[in-house]
């Protein structure tokens, strides 16, 4: 589904001035635009001294069903898996237009590209485990993320986790994906149908990972099918985890689970390999700039640690 300008409360909101919700009088100072989606804008706000992300739009339904779905994130326990809803209201702009809009925690961080890059592939596992975790978690709760994209994450520090910031596409599983990106969209590629199941949000795993090292995207071609596992057969960064990412570029995962059991099993068994070979080997230094202990074959040695610290946090 192709995004649309929302001109019209563009027009009307500027970086500099007030906006004050209609029932809670709480005021919002905007700061600057952040991006825009299918559904309005989003724009970095201050509110008593402390950064927010304020959704606006001119389409009162779509927002309360973001709404519905980011209150119904909350209640996965012990999970962050949208950003936090600060406040719901209407503003009615001073030409007399009436706009529903949000306010969520601002996660600030790099995007997923941008960290890859210059931290080093190790971190690969790392995110692939932590997505995952969270898909899982979303997927039993009865829903699937549907726009999943690069765009839509963040790697926030402290330790780096990936977060989601735009959950505006999630859908409840068994109906139509309400909102895509085509290069994301098993259906723009032949690859499936666009009914809600996490099958769908698995491929579009893969294209998040994929776009790491095709920043600028790809044509589809005659046969998009071999495009896509020849773009995937030239990223070296990902030849550890072919098989996995193929497996679901295929449809042949059911459950988010599953992936990521095979996942797990792939680390260990690199991790074993390498493991043998360097028995005999003198000890190596374990202090490094870099993130984990020592690098397998592409792998992150500590991606599971990693993994497992970052469902405490």
């Amino acid at each position: 589904m192709m995004k649309q300008d929302w001109k019209k409360h563009d027009s009307e909101v500027k970086p500099g001035m007030f906006i004050e919700g209609k029932w809670h009088k709480k005021k919002y100072l905007i700061k600057k635009k952040l991006g825009a989606g299918a559904i309005g804008s989003v724009y970095l706000c201050d509110v008593n001294g402390r950064p927010a992300a304020l959704k606006i739009s001119d389409n009162s339904t779509s927002m309360t069903v973001e709404v519905n779905v980011l209150k119904s994130l909350e209640k996965v326990q012990g999970t962050r898996l949208g950003p936090y809803l600060l406040d719901v209201d209407d503003w009615v702009s001073p030409l007399g237009a009436k706009y529903s809009f949000y306010v969520m925690e601002y996660l600030k961080g790099e995007p997923l590209g941008t960290f890859i890059q210059q931290q080093g592939k190790e971190w690969l596992g790392v995110f692939m485990l932590q997505l995952l975790e969270d898909l899982n978690k979303l997927h039993q709760s009865g829903w699937v993320f549907g726009d999943l994209k690069t765009e839509n994450l963040m790697v926030i520090q402290t330790p780096p986790r990936l977060r989601w910031v735009d959950v505006g596409g999630t859908t409840q599983i068994g109906r139509a994906i309400k909102e895509y990106t085509e290069f994301y969209d098993r259906g723009y590629w032949g690859m499936g149908t666009r009914r809600a199941e996490p099958s769908y949000d698995l491929f579009a795993f893969v294209m998040v990972f994929l776009h790491v090292y095709y920043p600028k995207r790809f044509e589809k071609g005659a046969n998009p099918e071999a495009t896509l596992m020849r773009k995937l057969n030239e990223v070296k960064a990902l030849t550890p985890y072919r098989h996995v990412l193929k497996k679901a570029l295929m449809g042949k995962y059911t459950s988010s689970a599953d992936m990521k059991r095979d996942l797990i099993q792939l680390l260990q068994r690199v991790q074993q390999h390498k493991q043998t070979q360097t028995r005999s080997q003198s000890r190596k230094k374990v202090n490094s700039t870099k993130p984990v202990a020592m690098e397998i074959g592409g792998l992150t040695f500590l991606a599971v640690g990693y993994y497992l610290l970052s469902l405490l946090l």
